[in-house]
C-alpha cells in the first residue's frame, strides 16, 4: 500500500488552483523551495504556447526551462503586493526570447521570403484559403521582422500570450523587479 503525500509536495501535487494566490506561493517557496513547483504547473502551459508561437516548439521547450529557471533564482526579488505572478514570468520569458531575437528575426524574415504552400488536390476552396492564408502569414511575418524587438514582444504578448495593456506593463523587461540574472 502506498504512503499517501502530505505536505508541501502534496500541495504541489494538487493542481494549477492549489495553494493560494501566487505571492504567497513565491514567499513560502523561498523557505520551502518545493512550493514554486505550483507557477509551473499553473503557467506552464500558457508560456510555453506563447513561446511556440514565438519560436517554434523545437526551442519551446528550451526557453520555458530557463525562464522558470531564472524566476526561480529570482524570486527573493518578487513583488510580493502583486497577487498575481503571470506578468512577471511573461516578463522574464520576454527577457529570454530577447536574448534570441536575432535568430527570430531571421525566421521572421526567411517566412516572410517563403512561397505559400499550396495543398495537391482536394477542393478548389481548401487550395484557396490556403493561398490566402499563406499570403497573410508571409505579411504579417514581414511586419513583424520589421518591428524593433520591445515593440514586437508588446505585441505579441498581448496577441499570443492573451495579457490586457496593464499586464503588458508588468510585465516590460525595463522593470526594476524583472531584473533578473543573465
Amino acid at each position: 500500500m502506498a504512503m499517501p503525500v502530505t505536505g508541501p509536495v502534496q500541495t504541489a501535487l494538487t493542481g494549477p488552483d492549489a495553494g493560494g494566490d501566487d505571492a504567497a506561493i513565491i514567499a513560502e517557496s523561498l523557505a520551502e523551495p518545493e512550493r514554486f513547483a505550483v507557477l509551473y504547473d499553473r503557467y506552464a502551459g500558457q508560456l510555453y504556447r506563447y513561446a511556440g508561437r514565438r519560436l517554434g516548439a523545437a526551442d519551446a521547450e528550451d526557453v520555458i526551462a530557463a525562464t522558470f529557471l531564472a524566476a526561480f533564482r529570482a524570486r527573493g526579488r518578487f513583488d510580493t503586493t502583486r497577487a498575481d505572478a503571470r506578468p512577471w514570468l511573461f516578463g522574464i520569458l520576454s527577457k529570454e526570447l530577447a536574448k534570441q531575437h536575432r535568430r527570430e528575426g531571421a525566421r521572421l524574415r526567411a517566412i516572410a521570403r517563403a512561397r505559400p504552400d499550396v495543398a495537391d488536390g482536394g477542393h478548389a476552396e481548401q487550395v484557396a484559403d490556403a493561398v490566402t492564408a499563406g499570403a497573410a502569414r508571409q505579411a504579417i511575418a514581414q511586419a513583424l521582422s520589421v518591428l524593433a524587438p520591445a515593440d514586437r514582444s508588446v505585441l505579441l504578448l498581448i496577441a499570443w500570450g492573451d495579457l490586457t495593456y496593464e499586464e503588458v506593463a508588468q510585465a516590460s523587461p525595463s522593470r526594476s523587479a524583472l531584473s533578473v540574472p543573465g
